[in-house]
Parts: structure tokens; sequence; C-alpha cells
């Protein structure tokens, strides 16, 4: 069983929604679980570098408008293949071709406000991980309900 890391970002629109509680609920209950959590504002530099292979694309301006206009919810997972269950939870990025059941499929409307953003591979979690909660060091901690959710 392979466990990873994978960063989650509650965008500005599930905080301002008060969202948070209940996109967080959804992926405790899948078996994820919490070892860093952190709100605040996104400054400019950290959103360019987190969104920067967007750069020069026509919605990067508002995509980095949005991300830094208000609280977000910084979330590091940990579980067996925690990015795809995450992503997979999350649902596709427009919340119209999301389906039923996603994050995305019940409490999305519009693809640029679209609640959550999850890492998209290993690699990139890492990356993004780092990127927002530096050197800070993470705690791996055991579960007591793991051994009913895990084989």
């Amino acid at each position: 069983m392979a466990v990873e890391r994978t960063l989650v970002i509650l965008k500005p629109d599930a905080v301002q929604r008060g969202l948070s509680g209940e996109i967080i609920r959804r992926l405790e209950n899948r078996g994820l679980k919490i070892i860093g959590l952190d709100m605040r504002t996104i400054d400019r530099e950290v959103a360019a570098r987190h969104y920067g292979e967007h750069e020069g694309k026509p919605f990067y301006a508002g995509l980095i408008d949005y991300i830094t206009s208000g609280p977000v919810v910084l979330m590091v997972l940990e579980g067996p293949n925690a990015v795809s269950v995450t992503r997979s939870t999350m649902g596709k990025t427009n919340p119209v071709d999301a389906a039923p059941g996603t994050i995305r499929g019940d409490l999305g409307l519009m693809t640029g406000r679209n609640l959550i953003h999850g890492s998209d591979a290993p690699e990139s979690a890492e990356r993004e991980v780092a990127l927002f909660f530096g050197d800070r060091s993470l705690p791996t901690w055991q579960r007591d309900s793991d051994r009913w959710v895990l084989e």
C-alpha cells in the first residue's frame, strides 16, 4: 500500500460559503488523514509560483486575483493513493461535468468557483506541500480507526 501526501486548498469561495467543514468531512470520511492544516490569505507571489504553469493563459490574471481574494484553508492529507482518492472525491474541474456525490458535483456550479484544489500527481504534491508548508515537520500519526479502513 503506497501511502502518499497531497495538498488541498479550500478556495475562497468554499470558505466564504461556509463549506470548509463539509468538504473536510467528505475527505476524512474517505479515510484520508489530516497531517497539516492552516488558514491564511495567499499572497500574490506564492499564488504566482503555485499557478506558474498557467502564466500567459487568458484566465491567469483572474485566477491569481481570485485565489488571493480572501482566506483559504490549506491541508496536507495522507493516506493510500491520497492524490487520486482526493481528486476523485473532488470531481471534475468543471462542476457541470462533475459526478453527483463529488464535492464539485454537489456543491459547485462554475469552473471559476470550483471550491477546491488538489495536487494532480505525487510529484506536484511534494512541490505544493513545500510551497505552502515550507520545511515544517508534518506529523505521521496512527489513527485508531485506520485498521477498520485500511487493509
